[in-house]
């Protein structure tokens, strides 16, 4: 049961059916769009639901077939009276569409386990190959009869053919001699009037030329004539095309007597036709409105989560307005939702939302819910929503409403679902709130599931005091004054009446006016509902963002750790190489020194010997001594992999020094200093000038303040000199390789003052040439063209600027400098 008879439009599913039909391609599909209606059998719902589903993924996943879903029911029902028969286009049609749904059977044909329900749909269809073979013999691709469909056709059609060509010869002949003769204009040429092959002539030469005046021009100043020569063949001609029709004819009238017998088997397939449009229809809409197929059971219960109402959704899908999803549980322990909070706030599309998607669900329309969304299934939903005032009936707004209540009451039960908009209002606000809270209780106790909106504070209380009806409140920023479009179950919303009349200007001594009169205590009610909503907001927030932290921190701890322990393994292994490295040594030069004693002994020291052994010793000792240097290279490789740790856990702490020592460290440089960057890299200085240094990093040249710069101490530029320890700078490669993958080479300078452009434009060329990047572009707009002579005086003396220009006029002209570096 549906109630009222104008359900549809109340919660405008009419819009959907619009929809649903100008996605169809056929009329036939649109009658099955009309016919579609709510139903409360769970296998009729579930039967539509699962072949929706897998159009669905057919849409997504295949190219389906068939592109022609021609409706040929009509004329095939024509032909089933003996004597009638199907003219060209009605062929035409019926050709087609068999063609489509041959390929669509076809397509189902073997895919049982993709498409169980359309498989088993499409295997209960008869064709008939011979329709179509016999189709294909007379129909040509053009939507003609072919000429070989029958052998008199094809011969009347090449003798028509064959007089038309020797008339059309002897036309020319007689339309060159006319011009030749002056009857005729030289630009004119043949013309066809009522069939027949004319010649335009001047009505005042129309006597000239023998033969029948088939018609005239508008003006009269032009006759066309066929010439009598000719009259007898184009008689015949017309004597052939009507011979040639009456073939036609008796073609169609064979073949309409040959399908006959096959009209009850086609029949069918055209309603599978049918319902594939249908069904393709409700798919299409479906992913656009990105709704699923629900988990469902046969109970009246609603438990969504995400849910979305689909026009509002399409209406904002290509803004910037963000549709608030709604979570909604309504069941046999929180059977009706109260929901209370301000005018404008979504009280009503909350509402319309759960009447839709309900309703959508029982006619066998995927949902755009969350997939952990579960629905019901309600065998009566009843509703209330918008005016039925009737000036016919002479009824007002409340006494509507109140006819409504009255069959709520009447017909309500567990398996009922109700929508009531702005609950109790159209009369007297406390008998209208006493009458609204006893109807209240009365659907309560039939145990009715529902959804009600409304402003009463006695039904808001009712609500908390009473099992089975839970309060609900659309959320509203009291601070920025505006709603926020979300329900949130559990307590009762303020209707903000006072704060909406202050946003916009009613006088404050109204305000305090009605205070006084409503009293103390309800102002007091409201505003604890207004303090407890902005409390539970503030702690929830507070509580996601501690949440984030902890999974931040819980990610770090875990990085560090996994560093840590591939640390220890490589010191580990250092170590262990360093100790056999050291064995091999010892075992080495007690060797050596034993070979050299005995050497010394067997000489009987003899000088020249013993001089060539110690040579050989003190080799060997030098041998030891460059071992030595490679243990100790070990040692500090391993104080390295510590200093690293160290600077992890101290997360890459940066030494600071003071404005005083930059600027006496500044004044004591000098051409040929090594120093210290920002970035810890080691440079050379090449040049200073207006207070800027030109330095060398390797290959790489760079252009930085001298204020920034710290003089590099003895051992940090032995480091830096030493050609052997390749490892030296691993934060500046580090740094280098982050910063290449992070830098654009196009600075925006717009809108900042000739001296803060100058600045950024510097720092983005020096850091340019440390990345090595040579070509970038400067955006600092036309206007006066101030910025864009000082940004270019600029780069006039900059040395390692190569060259600068417009950009192409189509990429933004004068309003961009290109800047082409030369490292």
């Amino acid at each position: 049961m549906i109630y009222p008879e104008n359900f549809e439009s109340k919660i405008k599913f009419d819009r959907i059916r619009e929809m649903l039909t100008g996605r169809c391609r056929s009329d036939m599909g649109r009658e099955l769009v009309k016919a579609m209606t709510f139903s409360e059998e769970d296998i009729f719902i579930r039967e539509n639901l699962e072949e929706t589903a897998e159009f669905m993924r057919i849409v997504r996943e295949e190219e389906f077939p068939g592109d022609y879903y021609a409706d040929a029911r009509p004329f095939l029902n024509k032909i089933r009276i003996e004597g009638l028969y199907l003219d060209i286009p009605e062929l035409v049609a019926l050709k087609n569409s068999l063609e489509s749904l041959t390929a669509i059977v076809r397509f189902f044909n073997g895919k049982n386990e993709q498409y169980p329900h359309l498989t088993q749909k499409a295997g209960q269809i008869q064709l008939f190959p011979y329709v179509l073979q016999r189709l294909d013999s007379i129909v040509s691709k053009h939507g003609t009869i072919k000429d070989n469909a029958s052998s008199e056709l094809n011969d009347i059609r090449r003798n028509i053919l064959k007089k038309q060509s020797g008339i059309s010869r002897r036309m020319q002949s007689l339309l060159q001699q006319a011009q030749s003769e002056g009857w005729a204009e030289k630009d004119s040429s043949i013309a066809i009037r009522d069939g027949r092959m004319v010649i335009p002539v001047p009505s005042a030469y129309k006597r000239r030329i023998n033969g029948i005046v088939h018609d005239e021009s508008t003006t009269g100043k032009t006759s066309y004539i066929e010439p009598a020569e000719i009259i007898e063949t184009n008689n015949e001609i017309r004597e052939l095309q009507l011979e040639e029709k009456r073939e036609i004819i008796r073609i169609l009238r064979k073949f309409s007597d040959d399908i006959r017998p096959y009209i009850d088997h086609l029949i069918p397939a055209y309603n599978f036709l049918a319902h594939v449009d249908f069904v393709k229809a409700k798919a299409l809409f479906s992913i656009e409105i990105e709704a699923i197929v629900p988990v469902f059971q046969n109970l009246p219960e609603m438990w969504w989560y995400e849910a979305r109402h689909p026009l509002l959704y399409l209406a904002f899908k290509n803004t910037e307005k963000k549709l608030i999803p709604l979570k909604l549980e309504v069941n046999d322990e929180q059977r009706i939702i109260l929901i209370s909070g301000p005018n404008a706030g979504g009280k009503s599309v909350c509402l319309q939302t759960a009447g839709l998607l309900q309703y959508m669900f029982q006619c066998g329309l995927p949902v755009p819910v969350s997939e952990a969304s579960r629905f019901g299934i309600f065998k009566k939903i009843l509703i209330d929503i918008g005016d039925e005032q009737s000036i016919e009936n002479d009824l007002s707004t409340y006494s509507s409403h109140l006819i409504n209540m009255k069959n709520f009451v009447r017909y309500g039960d567990k398996d009922t679902l109700i929508l009531i908009d702005e609950f109790g209002t159209g009369t007297e606000p406390m008998l209208g709130g006493a009458i609204a809270e006893a109807i209240l209780h009365a659907l309560n106790n039939k145990e009715v599931k529902g959804v009600i909106t409304t402003h009463y504070t006695n039904l808001k209380h009712f609500a908390s005091a009473t099992p089975g009806i839970e309060n609900g409140a659309m959320l509203y920023d009291n601070h920025r004054m505006m709603p926020l479009f979300e329900l949130q179950i559990g307590k009762p919303g303020s209707s903000f009446a006072f704060e909406i009349a202050n946003k916009i200007g009613l006088p404050k001594e109204i305000l305090d006016e009605a205070a006084g009169k409503i009293g103390e205590d309800h102002i007091n009610y409201d505003k604890h509902l207004k303090d407890i909503a902005r409390d539970k907001r503030y702690w929830e927030e507070k509580r996601r963002k501690i949440h984030e932290n902890e999974k931040r921190l819980d990610d770090v701890v875990a990085k560090y750790s996994n560093e840590l322990q591939e640390a220890s393994r490589l010191r580990k292994e250092i170590i262990r190489e360093a100790q056999l490295k050291a064995q091999e040594i010892i075992a080495n030069a007690n060797k050596t020194i034993e070979t050299t004693i005995r050497e010394i002994r067997e000489s009987q020291a003899e000088k020249e010997k013993t001089r060539i052994v110690r040579a050989q010793l003190e080799a060997e000792k030098q041998k030891l001594l460059s071992e030595e240097e490679e243990e100790e290279r070990l040692k500090r490789k391993i104080e390295k992999i510590k200093d690293r740790e160290n600077r992890k856990k101290k997360k890459n702490e940066k030494e600071t020094v003071s404005e005083y020592d930059k600027k006496e460290t500044s004044l004591l440089l000098q051409k040929g200093d090594y120093v210290k960057l920002p970035n810890q890299a080691i440079g050379e200085i090449l040049d200073i000038k207006a207070g800027k240094a030109l330095i060398a990093l390797g290959n790489i040249r760079t252009q930085i303040a001298v204020e920034q710069l710290r003089k590099a101490s003895a051992n940090q530029i032995k480091k830096q000199t030493r050609p052997a320890n390749r490892s030296a700078y691993p934060d500046f490669r580090e740094n280098m390789s982050q910063k290449r993958l992070m830098f654009k080479p196009e600075i925006d300078v717009r809108g900042l003052r000739g001296d803060e452009a100058l600045q950024k434009v510097t720092e983005f060329i020096d850091e340019a040439v440390m990345l090595d990047s040579k070509n970038l572009r400067i955006l600092h707009g036309t206007g006066t063209g101030a910025l864009r002579q000082i940004i270019r005086e600029y780069l006039s003396t900059n040395p390692v600027v190569g060259s600068y220009s417009d950009e192409q006029v189509q990429l933004g002209g004068a309003g961009i400098t290109v800047v082409k570096l030369d490292i």
